[in-house]
């Protein structure tokens, strides 16, 4: 379990982590956006040369966050599932071991665009599913980055990355956090996704992911 940065929003502390997630102790609630479980299996199915063991890094990394902090609730902003391929045995074989593990801690999945195309989790998994948004304390936590009348919203979806400009034409795209007045972004905790650039403004802070710490870009 790597370093983490701690920040405030809303009059709440969240704790910004490495791992591309946010725990936030007065809930001890751990927050996970866009874990996309099963894409690469849906990938092969289709023939796509893809890389394999993306399942069990996700799930090591779940599992070392877990072991490191104390959970009583554990949710997910969207995009458990990639799509009806990530159905394989093997991926759901894995996920079953892994809420084996975690049997007590209680687990939300507010659904996203994919799972609506991949299905809900088996039933199995005990994970209650429910529509965004899901209000708690001050925030709206959501899957799709849509303003909310009365709360800030954190969501995923976008898969945010951020462009570091070295010397010369030296780059590097990076995952990030945005935090933003009203709306505020998860990176995805994915192995196997994409990523959107965006950029920083006076109207946001942004906190770039490198070398397993958080940077904030001023």
């Amino acid at each position: 379990m790597t370093t983490s940065y701690p920040v405030r929003l809303t009059g709440e502390e969240l704790w910004l982590l490495p791992e591309k997630a946010i725990y936030w102790p007065a809930q001890q609630a751990l927050l996970i956006a866009d874990v996309h479980f099963g894409k690469a299996a849906a990938y092969r199915s289709l023939g796509q040369p893809v890389p394999q063991g993306t399942t069990a890094e996700n799930i090591a990394v779940l599992d070392a966050i877990l072991g490191a902090l104390p959970c009583r609730q554990l949710i997910f902003l969207g995009d458990f599932l990639h799509g009806p391929g990530s159905h394989a045995v093997a991926t759901l074989k894995a996920l079953a071991e892994w809420r084996t593990r975690h049997s007590e801690l209680p687990m939300t999945l507010i659904r996203g665009n994919h799972d609506k195309r991949a299905g809900d989790p088996p039933a199995s998994l005990n994970i209650r599913v429910v529509p965004e948004p899901l209000l708690l304390g001050p925030f709206a936590l959501q899957h799709e980055p849509d303003l909310h009348p009365s709360r800030h919203v954190l969501a995923g979806h976008v898969h945010p990355v951020y462009r570091l400009n070295g010397r010369g034409r030296q780059s590097l795209r990076l995952p990030c956090f945005r935090l933003g007045k009203e709306i505020s972004l998860l990176p995805a905790f994915g192995a196997f996704t994409g990523g959107y650039q965006v950029h920083h403004d006076d109207d946001c802070r942004i906190f770039v992911i490198g070398d397993n710490e958080i940077w904030p870009v001023s």
